[in-house]
């Protein structure tokens, strides 16, 4: 059975989780289609991804009986290779959404629980129903959060609040996400707002808004201030005066939506 559905619309990637028997828990095939999804999107023609899950829950976390029959064999030969650039396979849950170029809009509803968590820091933007729970769930299993969480959380809230909720595993309300900064707002159907930000985004300048993704990229790395200065400058001159950025000029000054090539 099919754990992720793809479905682009209108330059949108509308991407689905569909094991919604279990409210979406993640198990080894259910990460690798994640993965997937995101990969076939890095050199796709779209200009923006809602990623939403079916059901009751966007996700609730790992199927742990699928991962403990797999880590009783060789945790380290599980987890330790490299095979998806800098990280593992299920790091990559998270992290290749990072690198499809284009912004990723997440709709969190029901649960969102550890690797599910993880799976939605890796959005660009997060929209939640006011009921989510969220939680980093690992220490209620013995473990500590490895797909991803730790090198996006510091860019998104502080140390303490990440602690907190590491060494408590304790669910926290939307908005106590919304105050510490985990969700980017609030909305009664978030996936209709994924949907309807997606559709704002896609009709900016899609080559502005592929260099923006890339700058604030640069900006979060930790890279030093000339380094990032220079982005800002490079990113700037490859958008002046080129076909997507005249066209949204003439649309400016016509009164009327712009229209982009492709």
């Amino acid at each position: 059975m099919a754990r992720v559905t793809t479905e682009i619309r209108d330059h949108i990637a509308h991407v689905t989780l569909t094991r919604a028997d279990k409210r979406n828990a993640l198990d080894p095939a259910m990460a690798e289609a994640i993965v997937a999804a995101g990969q076939a999107l890095i050199e796709a023609d779209i200009r923006a991804v809602v990623l939403s899950g079916e059901g009751k829950a966007f996700c609730a976390g790992l199927d742990v009986v699928s991962f403990a029959q797999l880590a009783a064999g060789d945790p380290e030969g599980l987890i330790l290779p490299r095979s998806h650039g800098t990280g593992n396979l299920f790091q990559a849950v998270a992290m290749v959404w990072r690198q499809v170029p284009v912004p990723v809009i997440a709709a969190l509803h029901g649960v969102v629980y550890g690797a599910g968590f993880q799976l939605a820091l890796g959005a660009d933007i997060r929209i939640a129903a006011p009921d989510t729970e969220l939680a980093i769930m690992e220490m209620k299993w013995g473990l500590i959060p490895d797909m991803g969480g730790m090198a996006l959380l510091p860019h998104l809230t502080g140390s303490d609040v990440i602690r907190r909720m590491t060494y408590t595993a304790r669910p926290i309300s939307a908005t106590q996400a919304l105050a510490w900064g985990l969700v980017t707002e609030l909305a009664d159907d978030p996936l209709a707002a994924a949907q309807d930000l997606a559709t704002e985004i896609a009709g900016r300048s899609p080559s502005a808004i592929r260099a923006a993704k890339r700058l604030i990229g640069v900006a979060e790395s930790g890279a030093d201030e000339a380094a990032i200065l220079m982005a800002e400058s490079r990113e700037q001159a490859a958008l002046i005066g080129k076909p997507d950025q005249m066209e949204q000029i003439s649309a400016n000054l016509a009164g009327r939506a712009p229209v982009f090539r492709g």
